[in-house]
C-alpha cells in the first residue's frame, strides 16, 4: 500500500480511500487510542469499512492494534494508536525550534558557544559509537559500519572503493535546516568521523552547499 498522509487536505487533492485513512490518522491524533467501532461512528462508515483502512495503514508502519482498559477499568478493548512513524508523518517545527535556540545561544554567549554545543553532541555520539565501531577492528570493517550507521540515522549512505581510499557519499542531510544556518554542524561530524574511524577523513562536497551529497574521503 502507498499511503503518503496529507493533514486538512482540500476534497479533490485525494483519492476517496487515501482521504478516508488520512481522516482516520487525524482522529486518532487529535482524541487518542480509538476503537473501530468509535472510528467508524465518527467517520459515519460502517465497521467492517473502518476496519479496512485501519488494517492497511497497520500495514504501512502508522498505527498499531493494542489492548487498553477504558479509563483503568471495566472489559479490555481493543484500540488503535499511532505509531512512532504515524506520528512523525504530522507537521513538525523540530529544525526550526533548533535554529532559533542556537541563535539565542549564539546571542547570549558568544560565537564559540555554538561550536561548544555542536562538540558536546559528537563526544556524546561518539560514546555510544565505540561499541559499534572499535579501532581494533580492521579499517574495512569500520568502514562498513560507519556506513550501516550513517544509515540508521538518516542519512542515506553509500560506499564506494577508490584504489587506496574509500568514498562515503551521504544521499540525505536530515539536519539540513541546521546545517545551512550553523556550518559549525559540518565542522564538528567531520571531527566526530574521524574520531569514531580513527584515520584522516576529507570531505570534498556539502548538501548544505547546494551539492547533491556531502561527500567523504576516508584514507591517506
Amino acid at each position: 500500500m502507498t499511503f503518503a498522509a496529507s493533514y486538512s487536505p482540500q476534497p479533490a487533492t485525494l483519492p476517496a480511500p487515501e482521504r478516508t485513512k488520512t481522516r482516520l490518522l487525524e482522529l486518532i491524533k487529535r482524541h487518542g487510542p480509538q476503537t473501530a467501532q468509535d472510528l467508524a461512528y465518527k467517520l459515519e462508515v460502517s465497521v467492517p469499512a473502518a476496519r479496512r483502512h485501519l488494517c492497511d495503514l497497520q500495514e504501512g508502519g502508522l498505527i498499531e492494534s493494542r489492548t487498553e482498559r477504558p479509563g483503568g477499568r471495566g472489559r479490555p478493548q481493543h484500540v488503535f494508536a499511532l505509531t512512532d512513524q504515524g506520528e512523525a508523518s504530522f507537521p513538525k517545527t523540530y529544525s526550526g525550534l533548533c535554529v532559533d535556540v542556537l541563535r539565542h545561544v549564539q546571542h547570549l554567549f558568544g560565537q564559540g558557544a555554538v561550536m561548544q554545543v555542536f562538540d558536546a553532541r559528537s563526544a556524546e555520539i561518539a560514546h555510544r559509537l565505540q561499541a559499534e565501531l572499535p579501532l581494533s577492528s580492521p579499517l574495512p570493517v569500520r568502514v562498513q559500519a560507519f556506513v550501516r550507521v550513517l544509515c540508521e540515522m538518516g542519512f542515506d549512505a553509500v560506499l564506494e572503493q577508490d584504489g587506496d581510499t574509500w568514498l562515503v557519499s551521504k544521499r540525505n542531510c536530515p539536519n539540513l535546516t541546521v546545517a545551512r544556518q550553523f556550518q559549525e554542524l559540518c565542522v564538528s561530524e567531520l571531527s566526530l568521523y574521524q574520531e569514531v574511524l580513527g584515520v584522516p577523513m576529507t570531505r570534498e562536497t556539502r548538501i548544505a552547499c547546494g551539492q547533491s551529497t556531502c561527500l567523504y574521503r576516508i584514507g591517506p
